[in-house]
Parts: C-alpha cells; sequence; structure tokens
C-alpha cells in the first residue's frame, strides 16, 4: 500500500526537479489538474494510471522510488531496471528466409495431447522455433 504522505513528498521532489507548477505538471501527463491538487493534499491516493503517467513522461523517475521512496531520484540509466519487454517492432529482423516444413499424420503419434484425451480431432501442431522458422504438422 503507497503511503499518500510519502507519495506526495516524492511528487513535490519531482516538481521542483522540473520547475513544474502542479498545473503544469498535469497538463505535461494529460491528468485533471484537480488530481494532482488532491494527491498533494493527501485527500486522493494516487491511481495506477496516474503512476504509470509520470513514469512513462518523466524518465529520471524509478516506478519503485515513486511508489515507495526506494531507488534513485533522478534515476540513472544503470539504476533502472529493464521492466518491460522491448516492442517487436524494435527487434532485429532475421534476413534469414522463413522455413516451411508440413509433415502428415505425426499427430496420429500423440496420445498424451489434452485434446487426444477429450475426443476431439487434432487439425494442425504448428511449432515455431526461435530462428524464425516453424514446422507443420497436419492431421
Amino acid at each position: 500500500m503507497v503511503n499518500t504522505e510519502k507519495f506526495a513528498s516524492r511528487l513535490n521532489k519531482i516538481l521542483d526537479y522540473y520547475d513544474l507548477s502542479a498545473a503544469a505538471f498535469a497538463d505535461n501527463i494529460e491528468v485533471g489538474r484537480s488530481s494532482i491538487s488532491h494527491i498533494l493534499s493527501g485527500r486522493n491516493k494516487p491511481s495506477l494510471d496516474f503512476v504509470m503517467k509520470v513514469v512513462k513522461n518523466f524518465p529520471e523517475v524509478e516506478l519503485y522510488w515513486l511508489l515507495n521512496g526506494k531507488g534513485k531520484f533522478p534515476a540513472t540509466k544503470e539504476s533502472v531496471p529493464e521492466t518491460v519487454p522491448p516492442k517487436i517492432e524494435d527487434q532485429p529482423i532475421s534476413s534469414a528466409p522463413v522455413e516451411k516444413k508440413v509433415q502428415k499424420n505425426p499427430v496420429d503419434q500423440i496420445s498424451n495431447f489434452p485434446s487426444a484425451k477429450s475426443g476431439k480431432q487434432i487439425q494442425r501442431i504448428v511449432i515455431f522455433y526461435k530462428d524464425g522458422s516453424f514446422e507443420a504438422f497436419e492431421n
């Protein structure tokens, strides 16, 4: 549980660091100005959406520091843990051609597969490999 008073104190540190008024900060993270006022006064606790907007818009703010005071502010690149996997479009694309292998009837050999026990018939099984190739097994 977030301590509202200490969270407000950390939020004030962010405002001071960036030399922003509460209104300018609210505009920057696209929340209502009253939201900032209510959090700073201790009337309301910050929502997850609010916290995530702060962290997204101010990269020097560590999530753990903002929530519970542990960590650094302003954060250094080394102190920020990699918590979000890279986007697919940010990952390198292999130039190797994609192999497609299709084999007939190996599905009959899978007696422990859950759908085999339920009486349903398997139409196709596809296995994707990390190198971008795959195998398709059709019944």
